[in-house]
């Protein structure tokens, strides 16, 4: 049950409220659909951009707590937008323009200009939007991956613990960018083929790891060691850790387009449509698969020294171990879409907590927000409910 939902006389008193209302400036890279793109780009090379609507619900939310808010897209005229706007804190989900660190460029320059934002720093940005160096972290961590191997320029000896099938996707990008039914190649021939397409077509290396045959699931959390010093809703966080993670969510491939891969296309197609996914939430699995799913999803985000809020995605192998496939850093935030929004409405949460608790944890962490002293009496809350949605 969410705070708002509680009756006057049991909502804790524990309402961070600033002097004055911010200034929060939305960042993102928004797609522009009427835009054709250039002949040398993938075809789905904006699939990461975020919908105008999306930036509309974000703003919406942060405004029902008393701010003020503004869009600035994150393009070459950030710097200058910034300068003139003067935010109080940016509410950042934008994706870059390019390059090996995109995720980070945005962050970047915030820390240049010395401007309070959300999500992640720089470095952990950086580190998540490439899967080859990410895995390698979690594997020197000691934290379950499959066997991979990063192709750079298409003829490299295949590392003999690599066995057929394999999966082929780029190395750099994120929302199923580069994955369609051919990702999953049987053959030396098709290997090589499908390793070039990538390198070619992305301009980046291409990452090759056995294929993961078992179910698969995605779980966020948000939160940090003193998250329930600065946060509207303390009554969330884990004595422990200090995060709260969401319910696993499950991605049901079978029957989707590209049966076993959660690809690109299949993301794209709504819900209870002829080859889109199931999405269940909470996921069906035994309570002991749960507690080991989210203990992964806690170890891969320290990992990578993430911070606040982030996704990670989990595949089971044959033998119905876990492995960790990738970290999102800048999870989508597209209410009744977007994975982590769907994981906070399956326990109650609500889309303006989910944004106003991601706002005031990166405002802490300038000293936006003045911190607690004592945890307050910790409430009671109901179970996640099951359902069906999008991502």
């Amino acid at each position: 049950m969410s705070e708002s939902a509680l009756p006057a006389e049991e909502q804790p008193p524990h309402r961070l409220k600033p002097e004055k209302p911010w200034l929060v400036a939305v960042l993102a890279n928004v797609k522009d659909e009427k835009m054709p793109l250039p002949p040398d780009v993938a075809a789905d090379a904006l699939a990461d951009y975020d919908r105008i609507e999306t930036i509309d619900c974000i703003r919406a939310a942060i405004e029902t707590d008393g701010h003020k808010t503004v869009f600035l897209p994150a393009d070459r005229e950030l710097p200058y937008a910034l300068r003139e706007v003067k935010p109080d804190i940016c509410f950042n989900i934008a994706e870059g323009l390019g390059g090996d660190a995109r995720e980070a460029q945005v962050p970047a320059l915030l820390e240049l200009l010395r401007i309070p934002y959300t999500h992640s720093r720089v470095m952990a940005n950086a580190i998540s939007l490439d899967k080859t160096l990410t895995k390698r972290i979690w594997r020197d961590r000691r934290l379950p991956v499959a066997p991979f191997q990063e192709f750079i320029v298409g003829d490299e000896p295949l590392r003999p613990e690599l066995r057929f099938p394999l999966f082929v996707k780029p190395a750099r990008e994120g929302t199923g960018m580069g994955v369609d039914a051919k990702a999953i190649v049987d053959s030396p021939a098709e290997l090589r083929e499908r390793v070039n397409y990538i390198i070619h077509t992305y301009r980046q290396p291409a990452l090759v790891e056995s294929f993961l045959s078992g179910r698969e699931f995605t779980c966020g959390l948000i939160g940090r060691w003193d998250a329930w010093k600065y946060s509207r809703h303390p009554e969330w966080y884990d004595e422990k850790h200090g995060y709260h993670l969401f319910p696993v969510l499950e991605l049901d491939s079978s029957r989707s387009v590209t049966p076993g891969i959660y690809s690109q296309e299949s993301k794209s197609k709504p819900v209870g449509e002829e080859g889109a996914p199931g999405y269940i939430c909470p996921a069906d699995i035994p309570p002991e698969l749960t507690r080991k799913l989210q203990q992964l999803v806690v170890r891969a985000h320290m990992a990578i020294k993430a911070i606040d809020v982030s996704r990670t995605d989990i595949r089971l192998n044959a033998e119905g171990e876990p492995m960790l496939m990738e970290i999102n850093t800048l999870p989508g935030l597209t209410p009744h879409y977007s994975d982590l929004c769907i994981e906070a409405a399956a326990e109650g949460i609500s889309y303006e907590d989910l944004i106003l608790e991601i706002l005031y944890l990166g405002a802490s962490r300038w000293g936006m927000v003045a911190p607690r002293e004592t945890p307050p009496r910790p409430l009671k809350r109901t179970g996640g409910l099951k359902s069906n949605p999008r991502r």
